[in-house]
């Protein structure tokens, strides 16, 4: 028996002395087993943001399109003429190291149940992914764990999967990150939310049975830090039934429809827990919950299993009393398991009998509100300024065949298709741009409107400089829905870190937050919605910082042909648009993969410069056939990634060989016919599509056959 199976029990369950005692000074009392359970997930750092919460008022969501900001399940923006967007991000990182399949596909599933919860049909889905150097056995096995658990959930529950991104560095070896954004759409008077205000209303619980799976996910896999031997936990990971959600999806969708519902909760994190506490909280009531009236897959569970089990497929719907009969036989006829376990009460209090017998009664609110807010000290890393000193440099002479070369076959530039041709990107027949370009573009039928999506994210920038590192994540965001035709409309954020107990990692969650904040101002972009993953640490080492985000771009009219990379054609003029170099090589992959560096610190980014070229790009969308970001590996990956996919060689006016390979921020390329481009942001002609190679002048050149079969191995080689 370890120390820690000796503790007492509030200390098994994750929470502090400080804690529990003021859930005595909550209670005047000494909690029941059951309330201490209760306490424990809704507490616990992934329910409560405890260690954020201080932090995360620097996001707005300012904005007159803005309908549902951060607090409820998922934002909502306002698209006109009666459409509304839901968005949503969250993570599932360490469940997806102990079970890959199973905690990747749940996360499908908890995102999902986030935006249909808003009344929303879910359209798509986006994976921001991170994992370990693939010459590791292990992470090979969790990168196709993840990928497998993703598109088996996705493709069977129905819900394209469009694209996401994909990092490799060894402080993710340990803890990967699995990040899910997704994104529904709905009329205005299919808005729902989660405040249950009406006294007397009843509270149904729909879909799965409860059973232990995920028992302790929110407060012991992801409120601590991993240690040797955590692989055991498996228990704690949560099983996902596709085909149960999609029943669940329909049958939601058709009791909003009816206007069947009055408050809707779906139960993720801490289960019956949270989904009955701020439900009541939200609406200023209490409610009495019946744990005998719950549908259970083992009947012998304890009354604090079941209501901190994250069983899958689970959703709490509060509904008039009036209307009980028809929404239990709406559930029958979609062969869904339902069950009345708790009616609306004045307030404030949730009650909760087991067996005949008192087990909870606890202030409903206090399980959210009363959640500890802790400052946690933070502190700049004293080697910051040697890195920085450090700074990197790309010779002259650089050889630019040889260098392209070691760029496409790096599996985080070379082509993802081995990922993104596992999933079915095409269901509904909404995809305009899907996987393989800088941002997916879907179509909202019987309209002019259009929905752009980019997920972006850059951990070894942030890791050099946490405040520009997550700024330049927003602007790049920017830029890829941009360069679909579409301008920046809302943000959500995954912000990845480390412990926070930890100073300087803290230091780099206050920097990065304040550096995306700022960014979003500079380009008026709100953020509508987030989620932060902290203790993202094994035995004792931090992964890089990784905030992530989702931007959504919102176009009406939608480009009749919009910009694509495989639309280049011979004779086609090769044009950069956006600001001159700086020689930014800090945390590029020329440093990473040529020198093996991490070092220097990265150019920071200019808000007026953002705005007009982010502007520049959407317009210019409407008429290019060829538009794309310069990101990692600079000028000369983007180059050859129009190139190979569509199949035309280019040559480009000799240049300085590190020019080539620069990663200065706000930079773009478009290939058209024209001869000049109908845009004031500064430009310049560079090149010209035709033949078969990629021909860089005196730096260099390369075949494209061998350039596209680098490209195309780069990920497949390293799993096979």
């Amino acid at each position: 028996m370890t120390a820690k199976d000796q503790a007492p029990p509030h200390i098994q369950l994750g929470m502090t002395d400080e804690e529990y005692e003021h859930v005595i000074e909550i209670l005047g009392r000494e909690p029941m087993a059951a309330e201490l359970a209760m306490y424990s997930v809704m507490w616990s750092e992934h329910c409560s943001y405890k260690s954020s919460r201080a932090h995360l008022g620097a996001f707005s969501a300012d904005q007159p399109w803005v309908v549902v900001g951060p607090g409820e399940n998922a934002g909502v923006v306002d698209l006109g003429d009666g459409w509304l967007a839901a968005l949503r991000i969250e993570s599932h990182n360490h469940p997806s190291y102990v079970e890959p399949y199973q905690g990747a596909a749940t996360g499908v599933g908890g995102i999902l149940r986030d935006v249909f919860t808003m009344g929303a049909r879910p359209i798509a889905v986006w994976d921001p992914l991170r994992f370990g150097p693939l010459d590791e056995p292990r992470n090979r096995y969790l990168l196709e764990g993840v990928v497998s658990g993703i598109a088996g959930y996705g493709n069977a529950v129905g819900v394209p999967t469009l694209g996401g991104e994909i990092e490799f560095a060894d402080r993710f070896s340990q803890n990967p990150l699995v990040n899910v954004m997704a994104l529904g759409i709905l009329q205005r008077d299919q808005l729902v939310l989660s405040a249950a205000s009406e006294v007397g209303s009843l509270a149904i619980l729909l879909g799965n049975a409860t059973g232990r799976d995920g028992i302790g996910g929110a407060s012991i896999l992801a409120s601590a830090s991993f240690e040797e031997g955590d692989e055991e936990k498996r228990p704690n990971v949560q099983v996902g039934d596709p085909f149960e959600e999609k029943k669940l999806i329909e049958a939601c969708l058709e009791l909003y429809d009816r206007g069947l519902v009055e408050a809707i909760q779906d139960l993720g994190a801490a289960g019956i827990s949270c989904a009955t506490s701020e439900t009541a909280g939200n609406g200023g009531r209490g409610m009495e919950v019946d744990l005998d009236r719950v549908h259970l897959r083992e009947p012998d569970m304890t009354a604090g299993e079941i209501l901190m089990s994250e069983s899958q497929e689970r959703m709490l719907a509060i509904v008039r009393p009036e209307d009980e009969a028809e929404v239990l036989a709406l559930a029958k006829r979609w062969e869904i398991e339902a069950s009345t376990i708790g009616t609306v009460t004045e307030g404030p209090q949730l009650v909760v009998h087991h067996r005949d017998e008192l087990v909870a009664d606890v202030p409903a609110a206090s399980l959210a509100d009363d959640a500890p807010v802790y400052h946690r000290p933070f502190e700049r890393p004293g080697d910051l300024d040697e890195i920085w000193a450090r700074e990197p440099e790309v010779p002259p002479d650089v050889d630019a065949a040889a260098t392209l070369r070691l760029l496409l076959d790096d599996p985080a530039i070379g082509d993802r298709s081995w990922i993104w041709t596992q999933y079915d990107h095409m269901l509904f027949l909404n995809t305009v741009v899907g996987p393989g370009h800088d941002g997916s573009l879907l179509r909202i039928k019987e309209t002019d409107k259009g929905l752009a999506v980019s997920t972006d994210g850059d951990a070894l920038r942030t890791y050099l400089d946490a405040r520009r590192g997550a700024a330049r994540i927003v602007f790049e965001s920017a830029l890829n829905v941009a360069v679909t035709g579409a301008r920046p409309y809302a943000l959500v954020d995954n912000l990845n870190f480390g412990n926070p107990e930890v100073p300087e990692v803290m230091w780099q969650f206050v920097e990065a937050v304040e550096g995306m904040a700022w960014a979003c101002g500079e380009l008026d972009v709100p953020v509508v919605g987030g989620n932060v993953s902290f203790y993202n640490q094994t035995d004792g080492v931090d992964i890089y910082p990784a905030p992530v985000v989702g931007m959504l771009g919102f176009c009406e009219p939608m480009p009749e042909r919009p910009p694509r990379l495989d639309r280049a054609e011979p004779g086609m003029s090769i044009y950069v648009l956006g600001p001159e170099t700086v020689g930014d090589f800090a945390a590029s992959a020329y440093d990473r993969i040529v020198n093996g560096e991490l070092r220097g610190r990265p150019a920071d980014v200019d808000g007026d410069a953002a705005r007009h070229v982010v502007a520049a790009a959407a317009t210019l969308a409407h008429t290019t056939p060829v538009l794309h970001d310069i990101s990692s590996g600079g000028l000369a990956v983007a180059l050859a990634e129009i190139a190979i996919a569509s199949r035309c060689g280019l040559t480009v006016d000799t240049m300085p060989g590190p020019e080539l390979f620069d990663e200065t921020p706000l930079r773009f390329v478009a290939v058209t016919h024209d001869d000049e481009l109908d845009t004031n942001e500064p430009h310049r002609r560079i090149g010209t599509m035709g033949g078969d190679v990629l021909d860089f002048g005196d730096a260099g050149r390369i075949d494209l056959a061998e350039a596209t079969e680098l490209f195309r191995n780069a990920l497949p080689r390293r799993l096979h």
